[in-house]
């Protein structure tokens, strides 16, 4: 990655315009082609410094406001089949090993799912225990957004600044 890569990485960060040719504005402030810009991402893409380009929604806009994160006291022989099972939990949105702290906190493994209701997360949380035979959570609601990291916070271009 080169500092060409990085300034694209910055400028699709912050989001890509909703228009045909979204690539064109960033290869004119670089002073290089269009095609070389597309061509950059899909080499970044394929080396995994960019994992997908995707759309982010404001769930609360949309009505999803229960968001719940649960937490899960899983064999240490079982994280690996554990944690991946529930990665790929369509409803899961984040999936995370942490260390535990013996005699404090005994939970090793954590999931972060939203909802309409209630119900309708608490349902996901019981297919998830009977899809991996964990059975020992607690599941954390929010109660109210503080922070949302915006667009492009982690922007490699403003790193340290």
């Amino acid at each position: 990655m080169d500092d060409v890569d990085e300034k694209i990485l910055g400028a699709v960060t912050d989001g890509i315009s909703l228009e045909v040719r979204p690539f064109r504005e960033i290869a004119g402030s670089l002073g290089i082609g269009e095609d070389e810009v597309v061509d950059r991402i899909g080499n970044m893409l394929k080396d995994g410094v960019i994992r997908r380009i995707s759309a982010r929604i404001n769930h609360r806009s949309l009505g999803i406001v229960y968001n719940a994160m649960v937490v899960w006291r899983v064999p240490e022989s079982l994280v690996e089949k554990t944690g991946a099972l529930m990665a790929g939990y369509p409803e899961v949105t984040h999936c995370y090993e942490r260390e535990c702290v013996p005699g404090r906190w005994d939970y090793n493994l954590y999931t972060v799912l939203h909802g309409y209701s209630k119900g309708e997360v608490e349902w996901h949380i019981s297919q998830l225990s009977a899809l991996t035979g964990i059975d020992t959570y607690e599941t954390l609601y929010s109660i109210r957004e503080l922070k949302r990291a915006p667009p492009g916070w982690m922007n490699p271009g403003t790193r340290g600044s």
